[in-house]
């Protein structure tokens, strides 16, 4: 018997079937090998189209093999966080999505943090609406009034690939609701507030389910296709973030995950309402938040890091080379790459500068010292400074960071990048053998009963690694102070 999950990610769907008895991975897959496109129509924006996704599932799941498909009992899905999809009555996407990365709402949000109020917003854990999915369809309401007159139900990503696995259930869950600024953590219950400021109607909200629970089944359409036996309960979704955590147990107060995709994110958990004041840092509903047991994640998201490592690899690297081979070229160079920062902030605007979007910058570039490698090693070495500056926002709202805990992948393969986070941060760092569509597997456990809670669906969970900081980190912090001294430059002016 086994568990599927999916991770709908920006750059590909990534499937993996989990052994519920064993936990072990059996199978995985991702499509499609290269980075899928995002739309940029114009500066800020950033579109994909839903469609694309559920293709890339359906190649996704080809790569598990017609066999072990055939014995999958339960499916959970992890999806990139604050997009907005629009349905039409016929369940279509009316327009592409506008994903987590878009930057074109933000000042819909900031009218709605004036208006509602900046006290209210944060203490109901509204946070800024500056950029997430409320704001998006305020977007949509204004510019395109002929395709948000169409507009049925609005969803999440996950959402979308729920309704299409089980041929037109439309629901979502208050963690997704919270993600999107929707909900109100003091009242528990849409935001009447969010809602009558930007003049949304309540029937374009879809159904709210649980997040661990039967929430709809595999369609017959979708079992002749995909080979996925009809009547299998889809019986867990969850954000990226939220998902990540769960993907590693984290689901305890004071417990904290990080990842370093596409996105870097550190993600940690609450058990009672809290806020950064200035807004730099998101609360949502974490998976497991149920009332009366509030379980809130504060997340700290940095858009521009693994992008950031991707695009040196194709616009800078030599020609042809791979990611570990990158790695080892950066450890040729020393410590604070001789004076050479770059500020990894390209990806839009960043919640961490308060939504300020600055670009992407290198400084203290010196054309007689500096060559590829030192810009391989300050790219790493800022995407670890951007982690160890968000963190000291979380340290100051009380959250102790001692240990970071991680999937094996992405940016947290790299040796220079681990070392640096460490060293400035103080922290020990384990990583562990598991990724978002295994945790989503493990979710689909929980939702569907096969597993009475998540310690029972992580107990096989499998560390990789422990480590820990270096003695001397002074090399590192002065590296680290230099960098925060010219991203001062570059936010203050």
């Amino acid at each position: 018997m086994y568990l599927l999950g999916y991770d709908i990610g920006t750059s590909s769907v990534k499937a993996s079937l989990v052994d519920a008895k064993t936990g072990e991975c059996v199978a995985s897959a991702q499509y499609p090998d290269a980075e899928a496109p995002i739309s940029a129509p114009q500066a800020g924006w950033a579109e994909q189209d839903p469609a694309m996704w559920w293709n890339e599932l359906k190649e996704a799941s080809k790569r598990l093999g017609a066999d072990k498909l055939k014995q999958v009992a339960a499916i959970g899905i992890s999806y990139q966080m604050h997009g907005l999809v629009c349905i039409d009555k016929d369940n279509n996407a009316i327009r592409p999505s506008i994903i987590w990365c878009d930057s074109r709402a933000i000042p819909y949000g900031n009218k709605a943090f004036e208006a509602i109020g900046k006290d209210k917003c944060l203490s109901h854990l509204l946070n800024a609406p500056g950029n997430f999915t409320a704001a998006k369809l305020a977007w949509v309401k204004e510019n395109e009034p002929e395709n948000y007159a169409k507009i049925k139900k609005i969803m999440l990503p996950g959402d979308y690939i729920a309704m299409r696995l089980s041929g037109g259930t439309v629901n979502t869950t208050v963690s997704g609701l919270s993600e999107g600024i929707f909900w109100d953590f003091k009242e528990n219950k849409l935001s009447d507030d969010v809602m009558n400021f930007f003049g949304f109607s309540k029937d374009l909200i879809a159904d709210i389910v649980p997040t661990f629970a039967v929430q709809s089944k595999v369609c017959a359409e979708v079992a002749k296709e995909i080979g996925i036996p009809e009547g299998t309960p889809i019986s867990y979704r969850g954000g990226d973030q939220p998902n990540n955590a769960l993907s590693l147990n984290v689901m305890k107060p004071g417990e904290i995950a990080a990842t370093g995709g596409t996105s870097g994110v550190v993600y940690g958990v609450l058990g009672d309402v809290n806020y950064d004041k200035l807004s730099r840092v998101n609360t949502f509903a974490h998976v497991n938040h149920n009332q009366p047991d509030t379980r809130l994640g504060v997340l700290l998201c940095i858009n521009g890091t693994g992008i950031l490592n991707a695009w040196i690899r194709r616009n800078v690297a030599p020609e042809g080379i791979s990611y570990p081979e990158m790695n080892d070229l950066a450890e040729t160079v020393p410590v604070g790459a001789d004076g050479l920062s770059i500020i990894p902030f390209g990806n839009g605007a960043e919640r961490v500068l308060q939504n300020t979007n600055t670009g992407a910058s290198v400084h203290g570039i010196n054309f007689n010292i500096h060559k590829k490698a030192h810009l391989i090693r300050a790219a790493h070495e800022g995407i670890a400074f951007s982690f160890a500056y968000g963190m000291n926002i979380m340290k100051e709202m009380g959250m102790e960071i001692n240990t970071i805990k991680a999937g094996h992948a992405n940016m947290f393969l790299n040796s220079t990048f681990r070392k640096t986070l460490g060293a400035v941060t103080g922290a020990t760092i384990e990583l562990y053998e598991t990724d978002g569509a295994a945790g989503a597997a493990r979710g689909a456990g929980i939702g569907a009963g096969i597993y009475k809670d998540s310690d029972e669906a992580f107990k096989t969970l499998k560390l990789i690694s422990t480590e820990k900081p270096v003695a001397d980190a002074e090399e590192y912090k002065a590296a680290y102070n230099l960098w925060v001294e010219r991203l001062n430059m570059v936010t203050k002016g």
